[in-house]
């Protein structure tokens, strides 16, 4: 079966709300905390090596890139979009771009018609930090679903995999009720590629 998301081609980076594309269509947004791996579950996703920029360098993506998958011949105000957050939680971005950051997404979060569902991108060995916790309520608090990837997940062995999928899942039941999806990820591997792209495809309608 094709894959809708390898038609993904860059579209536009908003640094504030007036330069998002207009309201309407589809999207699904992607956060992570720098260097969870988000840019390469994005590259896994859509089958391209290099649509998102993977960085060396912590906190690179300061800006909303959106990601265009729209199926050719739909209407402009139906557009499909694939929508990369800043990275977050790097600790040298200053206090207010910090601050810059918070204003647009709780904007973003709190009055985007066309968001559908939030990926949280965590890296399998460090998940559930204060800001993974916070994007995931900011999707729960407007009832729109949300799935937690536990990246790197070629990094342990299948047994620590399992052990550490169990507990984010309860802890995430937990906080969040059944409304937060969790499974394992590498972007490397592979692993996980196709269920996660199966979430993302359904909740953009394609």
């Amino acid at each position: 079966m094709a894959n809708p998301l390898a038609r993904a081609r860059y579209l536009l980076a908003a640094h504030n709300y007036k330069q998002l594309p207009p309201d309407g269509g589809f999207e699904v947004a992607f956060a992570g905390r720098s260097n969870a791996g988000k840019s390469s579950a994005l590259n896994a996703l859509c089958q391209q090596n290099a649509l998102a920029r993977v960085s060396k360098t912590p906190g690179r993506t300061q800006q909303l890139v959106y990601f265009d998958v729209t199926p050719t011949g739909t209407p402009e105000t139906e557009g499909r979009y694939l929508v990369d957050l800043p990275g977050y939680g790097y600790a040298k971005v200053p206090q207010d771009l910090q601050a810059h950051w918070q204003a647009f997404l709780d904007g973003y979060f709190g009055s985007r018609l066309a968001l559908r569902g939030l990926v949280v991108v965590m890296d399998i060995r460090h998940p559930l930090k204060d800001y993974d916790r916070q994007m995931l309520g900011y999707a729960v608090n407007r009832g729109l679903p949300a799935h937690a990837l536990l990246t790197k997940a070629d990094k342990l062995g299948r047994g620590q995999q399992a052990q550490q999928l169990q507990a984010v899942r309860r802890e995430l039941s937990s906080a969040f009720g059944d409304t937060v999806s969790v499974q394992t990820f590498s972007g490397e591997s592979k692993q996980g590629v196709d269920e996660a792209r199966a979430v993302v495809g359904s909740w953009l309608g394609l």
